[in-house]
């Protein structure tokens, strides 16, 4: 990061290769452009982020934020195979089925029948 940033406060999302702001494609890295799609507030909020200085544009961001969230899906995969591995094994059938039922998300206006609320 060079001295301006740093005076300005602002922290880069992506790494620093010999005092070198890396931005856009890592060399050699394979990518795919895609589209999506987010509620306003939230692009406000990216938006906001980015011209904040804090990541290097939109793409950066929402790169980064992906990473996160593979990264915490995959310690979440980890911890529950441990804990089933230390509580007899793989789910059966029926086990799923009940777990499915109940983190499954509600569709508006359904209820969950013989639940308690």
């Amino acid at each position: 990061m060079n001295e301006a940033m740093i005076r300005r406060g602002m922290t880069p999302c992506l790494p620093e290769v010999s005092g070198v702001l890396l931005h856009g494609m890592v060399i050699g890295m394979a990518t795919t452009k895609i589209t999506i799609t987010l509620d306003d507030e939230q692009l406000r909020e990216v938006r906001a982020i980015v011209a904040g200085g804090q990541a290097a544009n939109v793409s950066a961001f929402v790169k980064h934020a992906v990473g996160v969230a593979l990264s915490d899906a995959a310690g979440w995969r980890e911890m529950l195979n441990t804990a089933l591995s230390e509580t007899g094994g793989p789910l059966t059938n029926k086990e799923r089925e009940w777990a499915d039922g109940i983190l499954a998300p509600r569709q508006r206006g359904s209820s969950r029948k013989g639940k308690a609320a």
